[in-house]
């Protein structure tokens, strides 16, 4: 199985399949207080950006539905100051990317853009949002699942190995403030491109 071929298995295909709700964007504001914990109890600061990522569709509808998810986050953008930009990654998923120095901010944002696509009627394609928060020890990330209607903790180090001893505390740590995915089979690695930094690069 390829690197697309799981993604799409994990949180797209097989995800739909054990799916236990519809995708809640409600669910990404458990960030709003998870942010706090990391940077208080685990020492992580925000990474000041976050994403959205989507599996595209080949229609004009589906091609509207992204330009008022744009047209969203631009006028939100007066209020909040949160930089936007939609792209596409090596593997042909599709990312809305924001930053923005402010979690709360950042968080809303994100649940503006779940929520408009859910409204336009393509809650089904989306897959996942994916937090960044950084220290000393390398980044990670929070990664929720719209199938699973769960997060689960990434923590990526050089040469694609996974740092399983810093996503095991994670879950320590944050398992009740957060709806965790318990069937680590669904914790799937977001690698970033060659070149990237994130999983959304």
């Amino acid at each position: 199985m390829g690197l697309l071929d799981g993604l799409r298995s994990v949180l797209g295909i097989r995800a739909e399949s054990d799916a236990s709700r519809d995708a809640n964007p409600e669910d990404l504001f458990g960030m709003s207080t998870a942010y706090l914990t990391m940077e208080a109890d685990l020492g992580y600061d925000s990474a000041d950006a976050g994403a959205l990522c989507f599996a595209g569709v080949d229609s004009s509808s589906f091609r509207d539905a992204v330009e008022n998810v744009e047209a969203i986050l631009e006028a939100g953008s007066e209020d909040t100051g949160t930089d936007f930009r939609v792209t596409e990654d090596d593997h042909g998923y599709h990312w809305v990317v924001l930053e923005d120095s402010d979690p709360e901010d950042l968080i809303t944002s994100l649940h503006f853009a779940a929520d408009t696509f859910i409204e336009e009627g393509y809650g089904s394609r989306l897959l996942a949002a994916v937090f960044g928060y950084r220290n000393d020890s390398g980044p990670a990330y929070w990664i929720y699942s719209f199938r699973r209607g769960a997060y689960y903790p990434f923590a990526p180090r050089a040469g694609r190995e996974r740092d399983s001893g810093t996503e095991f505390k994670l879950e320590s740590v944050l398992d009740g403030e957060l709806e965790i995915e318990p069937d680590k089979e669904y914790w799937y690695p977001l690698w970033p491109s060659t070149s990237g930094r994130h999983p959304w690069e």
